[in-house]
């Protein structure tokens, strides 16, 4: 009976695994490196507000504290939006007639809130604590960047599961002394580690990574 195949055929199977394989391999690799892009975690975008507030204006401009606006930051999970009042507390005086801010004195008339949009906005299903985190000596600038020089408030980082766990195995290269904990240009020193292990001690930090921390 008469090969169907020429023996060359297994040469040709052979080729298309390796294709399929390295197509297959090339897809996953996409997939993996994709999830970490700016267009799947949002990072470096800039949402419409409606007021396009300017932290680069308040905090690096005015030297504002973040702690004049997000009021419950050091005392509760959420580091708190600043009502409406705390704006007039300036603007009452400074550009009060401007037309830019007017939604700013229409909602202090009225007793409504602004409907700012969320930059760093985190699923349901993450516990997430501020309060816990400044007074372990976790600067803001560490996970939010450098909101001095943010004309428009953006997210800098992944916010992935990936990069928290990056922080909480190796707090030592992230933690700084609780008095720069607010300083948005703070630099980490050359000595980072041995700072940050001294720091890990004296703050008594936990290495926390089980599920339980973050998934209540």
């Amino acid at each position: 009976m008469a090969q169907t195949f020429r023996p060359s055929a297994n040469a040709l199977v052979l080729i298309s695994a390796f294709v399929v394989v390295v197509l297959a391999g090339t897809l996953a690799g996409f997939l993996y490196i994709g999830q970490y892009s700016p267009v799947v975690t949002g990072a470096f975008s800039e949402l419409d507000q409606p007021i396009q507030f300017s932290h680069e204006r308040h905090v690096g401009g005015n030297g504002i504290d973040c702690r004049y606006c997000h009021t419950s930051v050091e005392e509760s999970a959420f580091a708190g939006i600043p009502p409406t009042k705390t704006c007039m507390n300036c603007h009452a005086q400074i550009f009060s007639n401007s037309p830019y801010l007017e939604p700013v004195r229409a909602s202090f008339q009225s007793d409504r809130s602004i409907e700012w949009r969320r930059v760093h906005d985190l699923p349901d299903f993450v516990y997430f604590n501020h309060g816990i985190h400044v007074n372990k000596g976790v600067g803001c600038s560490t996970c939010h960047g450098r909101v001095d020089l943010m004309p428009l408030m953006y997210q800098t980082q992944s916010l992935l599961m990936s990069w928290c766990l990056d922080c909480h195995r190796n707090p030592e290269r992230y933690v700084r002394p609780r008095e720069f904990v607010y300083q948005a240009d703070y630099r980490p020193p050359a000595n980072q580690l041995e700072l940050g292990r001294a720091l890990v001690a004296e703050y008594k930090i936990q290495k926390l990574t089980d599920c339980s921390t973050c998934h209540r």
